[in-house]
């Protein structure tokens, strides 16, 4: 048991009082922080994922005798309310944990906030891998699937071209630098000969689509890998396909392929790149997928997201969690955490790796193309995130010691 999880035992008389609230109450609470307003696209299904999980587990007998329930609030995108709220949501609203979040510097702050509090987080969304690697913790668990990995699959594809000459984009903040720096060293690793060329860093949703578009075709790349997501993926696709950027290029897209994002540019969806994303609705009838697909739609009335998804395995792990754990308390939930295997997940079983308390959640890569006017992925396949993570000596050496 390392220094740290000692200390907090020793004070465990105070902390518990805390769980030990939320577990007396009639319902097992859980604190869910998330951009609701600021970033509905994502949030908005991924909270009706977690009402479909909920729902389902409670119809079942919910956790430990008790309903499980989540308190959902907005923290409109910004990390000092988010840590107000994870404070009022654990010391107020009798929360046993925290999870949460989209965007990744919001994500951090509440990862911080729980190891100095003691006060289990699980990062459901959040894609920047210092989460889970250089500023890791105990008590902050991933669910999504690690940047480094999805970027090492693109890479992958990537080095199987004759081109040199990269070109990135990507949104300026923790994730967006993450991804980059993760393609780069797994692209020059497997294709030493590669240069990088221009690298465009536009401000988070404040992209200026036809400066950047401009830059990367002044450097006259042969390829080019792209991080922006939401409206800037939209306005970046539209620029720079009317000024003919993409024309000739391969190109690589980090979530282009997520329905969030892809769906919204209808015919204008970016026709040859290779993504991750989340196909849904090519999963085979019989799969786990498919039932979930299938649950989702008849539940909402709406076709899934990514966000759907991980909602949807935030409340299975947190369920599984508890159950293992027998208890509310937080080191009790911490210590059932790792090494926690969730049966019965639209991917199959899922595991929280012990190494570094991220989830093994691998990625749905392909091919993006215009069918019915819609973008969708075309010759996908799911891919196991092991083959892609960096070593188990170069993970300890990038975790603080605990």
């Amino acid at each position: 048991m390392n220094v740290l999880r000692r200390t907090v035992l020793a004070t465990a008389a105070a902390m518990a009082l805390v769980p030990a609230a939320g577990f007396a109450q009639d319902t097992i609470k859980v604190g869910e922080i998330n951009h609701y307003k600021r970033m509905a696209a994502f949030a908005e299904p991924y909270k009706l994922g977690i009402e479909l999980a909920l729902s389902e587990i409670n119809e079942s007998g919910g956790v430990l005798g008790k309903d499980l329930e989540f308190i959902f609030r907005d923290d409109q995108g910004d990390p000092a309310e988010a840590v107000k709220i994870a404070e009022e949501l654990m010391t107020r609203d009798g929360a046993v944990m925290l999870t949460g979040t989209i965007l990744s510097h919001v994500g951090l702050a509440l990862s911080s906030f729980a190891a100095e509090k003691g006060y289990l987080y699980l990062a459901s969304e959040p894609l920047a891998d210092s989460l889970v690697w250089k500023s890791g913790n105990p008590y902050t668990f991933r669910l999504r699937t690690s940047t480094w990995v999805q970027a090492a699959m693109l890479a992958e594809e990537a080095a199987k071209t004759d081109a040199i000459r990269y070109a990135t984009i990507a949104p300026n903040y923790a994730y967006g630098q993450d991804a980059v720096e993760a393609f780069k060293e797994n692209l020059k690793r497997l294709k030493p000969e590669v240069e990088f060329v221009a690298e465009q860093w536009p401000a988070l949703f404040k992209i200026d689509a036809g400066a950047e578009v401009q830059a990367i075709e002044r450097a006259k790349p042969d390829a080019i890998y792209n991080v922006t997501f939401g409206t800037d993926l939209a306005k970046f696709v539209r620029d720079g396909g009317d000024r003919g950027l993409f024309d000739g290029r391969h190109v690589y897209g980090l979530l282009t392929g997520e329905p969030e994002y892809l769906e919204p540019l209808g015919d204008e969806a970016p026709e040859g790149w290779f993504v991750t994303g989340f196909p849904w609705y090519g999963l085979e009838d019989g799969t786990p997928g498919k039932t979930f697909v299938d649950a989702y739609t008849e539940a909402t009335g709406e076709t899934p997201k990514i966000g759907s998804l991980v909602g949807y395995m935030t409340a299975q792990s947190i369920a599984a969690a508890i159950e293992a754990a027998g208890s509310t308390d937080t080191e009790a939930l911490v210590a059932a955490f790792e090494g926690l295997t969730v049966e019965n997940t639209p991917i199959g079983a899922l595991t929280y790796r012990e190494i570094d308390n991220q989830s093994t959640l691998g990625a749905w890569v392909g091919t993006t193309a215009v069918e019915d006017g819609k973008g969708v992925m075309v010759d996908w396949e799911y891919k196991d995130p092991a083959p892609y993570m960096p070593s188990d000596e170069d993970i300890t050496a990038m975790r603080p010691a605990e």
